[in-house]
């Protein structure tokens, strides 16, 4: 420091902070070996808070006024130093001042997706963004952890410590939420609120506070925003086979008006249109509801009742007998084409001749010989 700096730190006997930037947090009182005047005047603006540090220890804290430094309003100072009667002009201390407004419209977002359990998708990947803002609302707590030696201090040193705490806290409260990711839209305010509530007290370490946490958007993956899209969209559609027919119409509609070559190629699309409909129709129908079982096979129908017959043998009826004892019998002579038979299905006794289910029980006739 020049002659005239010296000289102009000796005479200057206001302490205060005019810089109006607007990203710097804390910045530290220059002074010729830190040395301050008895009765020197200390301004605090609004949205200012003046820390006095003596030998790297926390001493006073002043908020919004304006003070003439003595040992009456420097309490812990005079305590640190020892003035039981006053302090000598000068004495040394350093001054910060540490801005208390609000630093607003900060940016969060999640630089990787967060892998959660979806209640409808299944294991899936959400990104998810915001704004922010936050004040220092301990200054002594400020300054002792974040501050430290260093002379100025900006929004940067801060600002990527606390987009971090809420992308971790903006996961667990997901995780300990359980909500789908179609119904995280309608509860984005609670879950803004919910976030700044978590990272209270890991911020309250640092002497800050977060203010209006907002999560202005949560996305799924393009694949599955893809697929949910197209789930939409058929929705929309609605009636499936009603859309097929107004597609069909136009589709018809189209090929009128191109006369020249367009008939065949209209057939050809127009069938496969329809084919795509059966089997997207059907996938549909699967998904609605369980698929049928193919019905069991009918049982065969019952063979025809055997055919039998009583026999008329000396004036008694016998049997019944079926058609293979009957050719038995026809062979042995004691069933002829004169003898008596008897069935349910004729009714009354006939000779055996008459019948036309006993024809071949006695073979064929052989037609008489031709003439010699």
């Amino acid at each position: 420091m020049g002659l005239m700096d010296r000289l102009r730190g000796e005479l200057i006997d206001i302490i205060e902070w005019t810089d109006d930037s607007r990203d710097t947090l804390a910045w530290r009182f220059p002074r010729h070996q830190n040395e301050i005047k008895s009765g020197a005047k200390l301004i605090v603006r609004e949205g200012q808070a003046a820390v006095f540090v003596d030998k790297g220890r926390l001493a006073d804290v002043f908020e919004p006024g304006t003070y003439t430094l003595d040992t009456a309003n420097l309490p812990i100072l005079s305590t640190l130093e020892g003035w039981k009667y006053g302090f000598e002009s000068p004495f040394k201390a350093e001054v910060y001042f540490i801005r208390t407004t609000r630093v607003v419209d900060q940016k969060w977002g999640t630089k990787n997706p967060i892998m959660l359990r979806d209640p409808e998708f299944g294991p899936t990947r959400l990104r998810a963004f915001g704004t922010y803002g936050f004040k220092v609302s301990d200054p002594a707590t400020f300054l002792d952890t974040l501050v430290g030696t260093s002379g100025d201090v900006d929004t940067g040193a801060i600002t990527d410590q606390i987009r971090n705490l809420i992308v971790a806290r903006f996961t667990d409260v997901l995780g300990s939420a359980k909500l789908a990711a179609l119904d995280l839209a309608a509860n984005v305010d609670e879950l803004g609120g919910f976030v700044a509530e978590k990272m209270a007290d890991d911020m309250a370490e640092y002497g800050i506070e977060v203010v209006n946490l907002l999560v202005e958007n949560v996305s799924l993956p393009p694949a599955v925003e893809k697929l949910l899209d197209e789930r939409t969209g058929m929705g929309v559609i609605g009636d499936l086979g009603a859309y097929t027919q107004f597609q069909t119409a136009q589709a018809i509609s189209k090929a009128a008006e191109n006369p020249g070559g367009g008939a065949a190629a209209a057939g050809v699309g127009l069938g496969a249109g329809l084919a795509m409909a059966n089997q997207m129709g059907g996938a549909m129908m699967g998904g609605a509801a369980p698929q049928q079982a193919a019905p069991a096979p009918s049982a065969p129908p019952p063979p025809p009742d055997a055919v039998s017959f009583h026999v008329s043998k000396s004036g008694q009826s016998t049997g019944p007998f079926g058609l293979d004892a009957l050719r038995q019998q026809a062979a042995s002579g004691d069933l002829t084409r004169e003898t008596f038979v008897w069935s349910e299905r004729l009714g009354e006794w006939k000779a055996a001749g008459e019948v036309d289910a006993l024809r071949g029980v006695f073979g064929a006739t052989p037609p008489p010989p031709p003439d010699a």
